[in-house]
């Protein structure tokens, strides 16, 4: 009986591939992919499932189907992919440095204006008074 090309191996590889490539050259571009990369995740997610099958077929059944060989290959491949993009995407993104500029927690902002909804201008100094005090939420981007 002639072995069978198992392409679950070589599809979760190349899932892997796309997956890392994908996130670096598309989902880099948007905030809601960028800031939390679930999406690149989910495919190599896939692709670990993939290359699981892929092995489990190769060494359940090598009658069957080829990729022992290859198939180790291709998993410590793609599992070092998957290593290396959390760690670089996790770890590394929690050294950045902090602005140099940045308020500290409880530190007094500086005076600003700001056009509010109707588009009239609104000063920081014009909406604290002796009893008020105004909540300033900062919101992290990379504009």
């Amino acid at each position: 009986m002639k072995r069978s090309w198992n392409a679950a191996i070589w599809g979760g590889f190349a899932l892997s591939i796309v997956a890392v490539l994908s996130y670096f050259f598309v989902f880099i571009r948007f905030p809601e992919t960028r800031d939390v990369p679930w999406v690149t995740f989910v495919l190599l997610g896939l692709a670990v499932v993939s290359v699981a099958i892929g092995l489990k077929r190769a060494y359940g059944q090598p009658e069957r189907y080829r990729g022992k060989i290859s198939g180790m290959v291709l998993g410590s491949l793609s599992l070092a992919l998957v290593v290396l993009f959390a760690w670089f995407t996790i770890s590394l993104t929690k050294d950045l440095p902090p602005p140099a500029n940045a308020l500290a927690a409880g530190q007094q902002a500086p005076d600003f204006t700001l056009a509010d909804e109707n588009g009239k201008p609104v000063s920081l100094s014009e909406l604290i008074g002796p009893h008020a005090a105004v909540l300033l939420i900062f919101y992290r981007g990379y504009w």
